[in-house]
């Protein structure tokens, strides 16, 4: 198995050294060495350490979480878009009030943080310690679901009403993933969870009736590649609907060996996002696509050090000059659901119904 990741470029090893050098004592994991933190990220970084079998890395990454875990279920997590950057690529010290949002996604990822290394290191124990962190995660993502079906992006500020913070398509993928996570941590303790199947099935909804409350305020999102192949990724669109998205989308993202851009007009293509989109091939069983794009991904390795974002192909330069940890992490997670090298590797492309936690008499369900 390892051969075949070599085989396309990629040193699952490496990656994983490169995470354990960004993580510090306390188990957290930043973006870079200059910081930025949240906990999406973070628990990408812990899976791949998982999936690398770093076993006493991902203990700490997930006691760093449950440490860092607000009274209400939440997290505040920083964002990077909040970290200037100069024109050469090099990121600017973060500002001293770093730009925060206690983000619904970012806090819905533990779920399948908590169960993606569980699965990985084939430790069920690690389910039963983080349960309640992921119990009150996903209660608080319930929340701040409309009766539309959609999740706000964010917790509202004091005083505005829920209707008023956008709902991301990305965002809401994502937690469709995060719930179904977090269904199955509940099924191996023998629990049922019925209100996270209901905000699940919601958010499915939304998605088939209700596209348009995921551009509201007249922005237009469609080209953030994030938004075009989350989505299928996570099943929140599947079937013939995910096939023909999958299509549609591909000239306008995909640039031919070098990878997938983050942004349709710009000329970047980034490690994380292409490295996403061979998942989602593998989820509609594009294996050959799925390949490709990983393998197109090895100019992008640093040697024995992870790798670099993106590169500006116009410029013909690497840009940022910076290897987040959660970059080598997508990667390492695309080439395990590929190659089935640890337990449970098909967790992030694997398809679960909207519906399949609320039939009448559902047995639990092995971890």
């Amino acid at each position: 198995m390892s051969h075949n990741a070599l085989s396309l470029g990629v040193d699952i090893a490496a990656c994983a050294d490169r995470i354990e050098a960004l993580q510090h004592r306390d188990g957290a994991i930043p973006w870079v060495e200059a910081g930025v933190w949240d906990p999406w990220n973070h628990g990408e970084s812990a899976m791949a350490l998982a999936v690398a079998g770093r076993q006493t890395a991902v203990e700490a990454a997930l006691d760093a979480l449950a440490e860092r875990q607000e009274a209400d279920g939440g997290w505040t997590g920083e964002l990077g878009a909040g970290v200037p950057m100069a024109e050469c690529g090099e990121r600017i010290a973060p500002p001293a009030i770093p730009v925060t949002a206690r983000d619904t996604n970012f806090t819905g990822y533990v779920a399948v943080t908590v169960l993606r290394c569980a699965l990985a290191l084939d430790e069920p124990r690690l389910i039963a310690r983080h349960a309640p962190m992921v119990t009150a995660a996903l209660d608080w993502v319930a929340a701040r679901q409309s009766g539309h079906g959609d999740i706000a992006w964010r917790d509202p500020d004091p005083g505005q009403h829920l209707d008023e913070v956008d709902a991301l398509r990305a965002g809401n993928a994502s937690l469709y993933k995060s719930f179904e996570a977090g269904l199955r941590v509940a099924d191996a303790l023998g629990r049922r969870k019925s209100d996270w199947a209901l905000a699940r099935r919601g958010i499915a909804k939304a998605f088939a009736e209700s596209p348009h409350r995921f551009d509201r305020k007249g922005v237009d999102r469609t080209n953030y590649a994030m938004d075009w192949y989350y989505p299928i990724l996570t099943g929140a669109i599947c079937g013939q609907a995910a096939h023909r998205r999958l299509e549609q989308g591909w000239e306008r993202f995909v640039v031919a060996d070098l990878g997938c851009r983050c942004v349709a007009e710009e000329p970047w293509v980034t490690a994380a996002e292409t490295a996403e989109l061979a998942m989602a091939c593998l989820t509609l069983g594009r294996l050959d696509q799925a390949r490709a794009l990983i393998a197109d991904l090895s100019p992008l390795a640093k040697g024995g050090e992870g790798f670099w974002m993106g590169w500006q192909y116009d410029l013909g330069m690497i840009w940022p000059k910076e290897r987040p940890g959660w970059t080598s992490a997508a990667v390492v997670l695309a080439v395990d659901a590929l190659y089935q090298i640890s337990p449970g590797s098909d967790l992030l492309i694997r398809h679960a119904g909207p519906d399949a936690w609320l039939r009448a008499g559902a047995e639990p369900r092995a971890y």
